[in-house]
């Protein structure tokens, strides 16, 4: 019997990296990358499959789309529908998949103990799928509701907008995702049996030696290896050679472009594209990276520096997009304002000024070393991240580079070859380039529709005289190279822990603020987080108040861009957001220079100044954001909805676009001192500095605004601790509000069925995540495969500041938010009988799965401080919160989780508490119109959501019960 070939091969790995790995292929040409982690909490496993949408059949556009599909569905051993997804759900763990250009990808993650089945399940996915005819023909509706959710998004119409505009007959011109009309109709007419075209499709083309397999558990190599071989070895191996694309998708017809093009949303943008040579084929000297790095700098002097100054761009990004091992482009993609697109010759102009800069500057050494730097310190101390997409990360690398690089891919550029970036640069000319300009501008005066989307477009030859032109008359302006990168960490030595604290301790408070700390005991990583939330009563008392404060980060942020944007470069990243009681400062990296970059984050808000002329970009973005709200897909907006109805300050977007308008830069000056006249600042420290550090940044922080002779801030009264208040359903009511979905142009509606159960409570809320736990995959199974409601469907829980609830989310073009209400409470009187029907083994079985998903580690300091912050943020400070659920859950039995279920859930229960939010596309506008009149089933129609939130009683909160310090 043949067997797997065992040849060694040295993969390099990050110097913290304890993993061990190996590479090995099975006898049927089946390349593994095993992965073994003893510390992991899940396992995980990605079958990467050289097979995508190019690859779709002469007249069946999205097939392969639809084949990744319908593997899903069950296999000959396991022939029971969707007992796969069941399985992975019950055991803790999520499954998915995606179909790009060249290939396919499945991917799942348990939990640990339930690994070996798991895995042979999914080995069946490409071993025997059955793919009945019942299944295939109800999942093409899914693929079409799919594609429904696309039709009115910018980045899928603009994405093929460029695919349309390249050779008829080249796979990457192809419609990838396939659709009601594609995968049926124009089959049938055409006398083709789809499903036995998904046969064949994968007959031909899911072959072994085209597949490479990741898998990640806990056990050692050689026990991962046999369990490897014995699930995947009878994978069919039938030599099929790998697709290669048929040289460049772009003839000259498609270079020395503009296209004027109409998007759905308001804004303006510019896309430059360039085909140029795969990076890939020198990732070593990483040509594109460096482009990119400077293409793409915020830095003084940099092109978007002076987009910025000028007023014309709000966004730049740079690099390579779209890429195979054939053709790839290079994208600079720039966000303008209303002044930008006025000027858009000049900003092309500036863009290849720039170009020219680069080229007259000659390559910078320099500049590479400190870029690989960089990228080698990133390397080497990158976090840890969730199993499955580390996986799946490396299932990708696996099609493209040697397995010494399998971990490294392109991130670590190491060869300074000037010759080969500047080839690439060469190739960022004005002969070839593509030219996409969007805006709402050009509706009515284009000329073309793009045939898939819709996409309103006109195209017109721009010769390189023309953009010699542009270059000429485009301002003189100050561009040049970046400055050297002072913040580059230089210090990656670890501080000794003084205790080995497992949660936060409160480690100096006062009536300023409030500091909890915890050292970095898990993750021995040179990096640090830093949390300050700015606790100012004055920032959400009005929709006016919460507009402004949101101004007033956004400027900061703008003000502070091309300093810290190299502290970003580095692995230093920072955030100032607008919450719904002030503003939150983030700084999350490398400590080394994390005190210097928070001090000037500090002093920038301590004396801050409006500059009227940003002021009134920063108003235009917003502007446009908040018009923006209606494109939303339905199922947002009705969540948008939900959220209006239970929290208790929160403003409606049509209020705060009406102040938005009338505002002026003096609004804001005489705001921003109200903001912070009064303040309380809650504050977390943890990773690897020491408490002497952050007692001494806690210090800094009150010396500068509540200290100092000019000190903006003043404590809190005891009366002006900040609250989240949440409104509180009544019990044995149903309440129901309809609305229409805001873009007249979208067919989806949708419907969110929210019930809310409980205030936090470790009893209540493991029964809750059991109830989901359980409940989850059915729902899904049910109202999305079955019944085939809506692509978009799920089960979730919710936690409002502490008050928890479940809901049922669904976007459908089939049915009106009415009947898929009813559809919810039929699923939810089916399941109970489930509940009934389950025997104890199962029982335990989910209730252990819970368990191992609670006890699931941190996996990299980021995640554990997001875990910690939220309890300090929501008020609960439940630090223990996963133990003291455990502990729960260990003693609830079947018949309390029944029980709860008939109190809670179960439909007409006396204590159940349920709200419908219904948005209603055009397809169902007439159910609207009668649904609004009052459905009967609903005890409770609301028709003003502010009326009724002001007729409801609340929760107490959580927050500012113990924020008042004597």
């Amino acid at each position: 019997m043949a067997v797997a070939n065992r040849e060694l091969v040295e993969i390099f790995k990050a110097r913290t990296d304890k993993r061990e790995y190996r590479r090995t292929v099975l006898k049927n040409s089946l390349e593994v990358l095993l992965i073994s982690d003893p510390d992991t909490d899940k396992c995980a496993a990605t079958m990467d499959v050289r097979v995508g949408h190019f690859s779709d059949p002469e007249g069946l556009p999205g097939l392969a789309h639809f084949l990744e599909h319908m593997l899903f569905y069950a296999s000959e051993k396991y022939p029971l529908e969707d007992s796969y997804s069941k399985y992975i759900a019950e055991h803790g763990g999520r499954t998915n998949a995606f179909t790009s250009s060249e290939h396919t990808n499945y991917h799942f993650d348990v939990n640990t103990d339930c690994f070996e089945e798991a895995l042979d399940r999914f080995a069946q996915f490409f071993i025997k799928p059955l793919m009945s005819a019942d299944a295939t023909s109800r999942e093409i509706k899914a693929v079409d509701s799919e594609h429904q959710k696309n039709l009115l998004s910018d980045s899928w119409r603009m994405n093929q907008l460029q695919k349309h505009l390249s050779i008829e007959g080249h796979p990457f011109h192809k419609f990838s995702t396939g659709s009601w009309d594609t995968l049926e109709v124009i089959p049938k007419s055409r006398g083709l049996d789809t499903r036995r075209e998904l046969f064949k499709f994968y007959e031909e083309n899911y072959s072994a030696n085209l597949m490479h397999l990741v898998v990640y558990g806990k056990e050692n190599l050689d026990e991962i290896q046999n369990l490897v071989e014995h699930k995947f070895q009878d994978i069919r191996n039938t030599e099929r050679s790998c697709f290669r694309c048929p040289g460049e998708p772009c003839t000259s017809e498609h270079l020395q472009v503009l296209v004027r093009s109409v998007p759905i949303k308001q804004g303006h943008k510019l896309r430059i594209a360039w085909p140029i040579t795969p990076e890939i084929h020198h990732y070593k000297e990483g040509p594109c990276r460096y482009l990119s790095h400077l293409i793409g700098h915020a830095g003084e002097g940099s092109l978007f520096y002076v987009l910025k100054t000028l007023g014309w761009a709000t966004r730049l990004f740079a690099g390579e997009d779209d890429w195979t091992l054939e053709f790839s482009f290079f994208e600079v993609v720039i966000v303008l304002t209303d002044a930008g697109h006025e000027h858009m010759q000049d900003v092309v102009g500036l863009l290849f000024k720039y170009i020219r800069l680069l080229q007259q500057s000659g390559i910078c050494k320099w500049i590479f070393d400190e870029l690989s730097s960089v990228c080698e310190t990133k390397f080497h101390y990158q976090d840890k991240i969730t199993p499955v997409n580390y996986a799946i990360h490396l299932a990708c690398n696996m099609q493209v580079y040697p397995p010494r690089d399998w971990l490294v891919g392109s991130s670590l550029p190491s060869k300074f070859s000037p010759g080969t970036i500047q080839m690439a640069l060469e190739e960022l000319s004005i002969d070839n380039v593509r030219i996409f300009w969007e805006s709402k501008k050009f509706e009515g005066h284009t000329d073309k529709v793009e045939p898939w989307y819709g996409t309103a477009y006109s195209v017109e030859k721009v010769t390189p005289s023309m953009i010699e032109e542009w270059m000429l008359c485009a301002v003189n302006d100050n561009l040049h190279l970046p400055a050297p990168n002072v913040f580059i960490p230089t210090d990656l030595s670890l501080k000794d822990a003084q205790e080995m604290v497992k949660f936060p301790v409160l480690l100096r408070k006062s009536s300023c603020s409030r500091l909890w700390y915890k050292s970095d005991t898990m993750f021995s990583t040179p990096k640090a987080s830093v949390k300050i939330d700015f606790n100012c009563p004055h920032a959400g008392n009005s929709p006016e108040a919460h507009v402004l404060t949101d101004i007033f980060t956004r400027l900061l942020m703008d003000y502070l861009n091309e300093y810290a944007y190299y502290a970003k470069v580095s692995g230093l990243y920072y955030g100032i957001n607008r919450n719904d009681y002030g503003f939150q400062v983030t700084l999350i990296g490398y400590n080394d220079k994390l005190r210097t970059l928070l001090e000037t984050v500090l002093g920038k808000i301590a004396r801050f100044e409006v500059k009227p002329e940003r002021f009134f970009v920063i108003k235009e973005t917003l502007t446009k954001e908040y018009q923006n709200f209606k494109f939303q897909q339905p199922y947002q907006q009705a969540m948008y909805y939900c959220s209006l109805v239970l929290e208790d300050h929160k403003w409606p977007w049509m209020e705060e676009l009406d102040i938005l308008l009338h505002l002026e830069a003096e609004d804001l000056a005489k705001f921003a001192p109200e903001l912070l006249s009064r303040a309380f600042l809650e504050c977390y420290i943890a990773g690897n500095i020491q408490t002497s550090e952050a007692e001494s940044m806690v210090q800094y922080i009150e010396d500068v605004f509540f200290s100092g002779p000019n000190s903006a801030c003043k404590p809190l009264f005891p009366s002006q601790h900040v609250t989240n208040r949440v409104v509180k359903l009544e019990r044995g009511m149903s309440y129901f509000y309809p609305a229409e979905g805001l873009n007249p142009d979208d067919e989806n509606s949708a419907l969110v069925h929210y019930i809310q159960v409980h205030r936090d409570d470790f009893l209540l809320n493991v029964k809750l995540q059991l109830f989901a736990l359980i409940a989850k995959q059915s729902a899904f199974h049910q109202l999305r495969s079955v019944e085939q409601l809506g692509y978009i469907t799920s089960l979730r829980q919710r936690n409002d500041s502490g008050i928890y609830g479940v809901l049922i989310i669904i976007q459908s073009t089939v049915k009106g938010p009415g009947h898929i209400d009813l559809r919810v409470e039929a699923f939810l009187k089916t399941f109970e009988s489930k509940l009934h029907e389950m025997t104890s083994d199962e029982f335990k079985s989910n209730v252990n799965a819970l368990i191992d998903m609670k006890l699931e580690k941190h996996k990299n300091l980021n995640e554990e401080s997001g875990f910690f912050w939220r309890e300090i943020r929501d008020g609960t400070l439940k630090f223990d919160r996963k133990e003291l659920e455990v502990a729960a859950l260990r003693q609830l039995t079947q018949q309390e989780l029944i029980d709860f279920f008939n109190d809670h859930i179960k439909v007409g229960a006396p204590q159940r508490k349920s709200l419908s939010i219904g948005v209603y596309g055009n397809l169902h506008s007439s159910e609207y119109t009668a649904d609004k009149s009052g459905p009967v089933h609903y005890s409770v129609k609301i028709d003003d959501i502010f009326s009724f939130r002001r007729s409801q009683p609340l929760y107490g909160s959580f927050r500012g019960v113990s924020d008042h310090v004597n």
